[in-house]
């Protein structure tokens, strides 16, 4: 068994904030995670959800550590390894002590996370965990999620909290008022589920807002399937003017609504993930023959 006795003997989490001055900012979206049970919860959860070998042999990737809580239980997991992107300077100094105390299963790596090749921090396979930022969660998500089509191999999983709102979109099911492009693109790409929710109390300082945190499995996806690109131009135009009839917010499209059978006088909310993909392969098919 690993021994964990040096991460254990880091000092309260609440006094290495006191230490460096690392009090919440709300422009860079901080709620930090000080309960321990709490962030061993997540990684457990993280873990069972990828299958009975959870992390064995993946390096894991976080975003925005903060203190470090969620950082310690991710260390002490069943990974290979960990990395740790920080963009607050604070934090990276707050962090010194854990990485010390890690023994090499820790990097810490300042930099912005939408700026950052996560691809390039490790070897596959990789995982990321981690308590987003909640100002800037969604692009990172579809940051992502495009990396995923470009390479399968990219992330093998990602357990992610959002605000509760945002993965309601995430996880909608077809015909739901939150289903849209972002529920579209996710599942298409990956199989999801929600692993938990946390009430405001369960941060420092509390949101307005309930947290969830969403698991995401890469699918493995057909040679022809389109580009991300491709599927997010059709869901942009569907969903911008999702209360008009398809045949409206998809006139660019018709002729793969035709094609595909589709109700013309459907709304967005009513095709489909596949229905998009097709619309979308359809559409890039029909553009390229009409060139050539």
């Amino acid at each position: 068994m690993a021994d964990f006795s040096n991460i254990d003997g880091l000092p309260p989490l609440r006094d290495v904030i006191a230490a460096h001055g690392l009090s919440a900012q709300k422009a860079l979206g901080q709620n930090f995670l000080l309960d321990l049970n709490v962030t061993a919860k997540i990684v457990r959860l993280a873990e069972q959800a990828r299958g009975p070998d959870g992390f064995a042999g993946v390096h894991v990737i976080e975003i925005g550590p903060g203190p470090g809580g969620l950082t310690r239980a991710l260390v002490k997991s069943g990974a290979r390894g960990v990395s740790a992107v920080e963009f607050d300077r604070r934090a990276v100094d707050a962090l010194q002590g854990l990485e010390a105390a890690a023994a090499g299963r820790l990097v810490i790596v300042q930099g912005d996370a939408l700026e950052t090749d996560l691809t390039g921090l490790c070897e596959a396979p990789r995982a990321i965990v981690a308590n987003l930022p909640y100002n800037i969660a969604t692009p990172l998500l579809l940051g992502w999620l495009s990396q995923v089509r470009a390479d399968p191999q990219a992330f093998s999983s990602m357990s992610l909290m959002f605000q509760k709102e945002v993965a309601a979109r995430i996880t909608a099911g077809l015909g739901s008022k939150a289903y849209g492009r972002l529920s579209v693109m996710a599942q298409w790409l990956c199989k999801v589920g929600r692993l938990m929710d946390l009430p405001p109390s369960a941060f420092t300082p509390p949101p307005k807002v309930v947290s969830s945190v969403v698991h995401f499995m890469p699918r493995v996806l057909d040679s022809d399937a389109p580009s991300f690109q491709a599927v997010e131009r059709v869901t942009a135009a569907a969903f911008n003017q999702r209360r008009k009839m398809i045949r409206t917010s998809l006139k660019d499209y018709m002729a793969g609504v035709e094609a595909l059978g589709l109700d013309p006088q459907a709304r967005a909310e009513e095709l489909g993930v596949q229905d998009f993909v097709k619309l979308a392969c359809f559409h890039d098919f029909d553009v390229k023959h009409k060139k050539n």
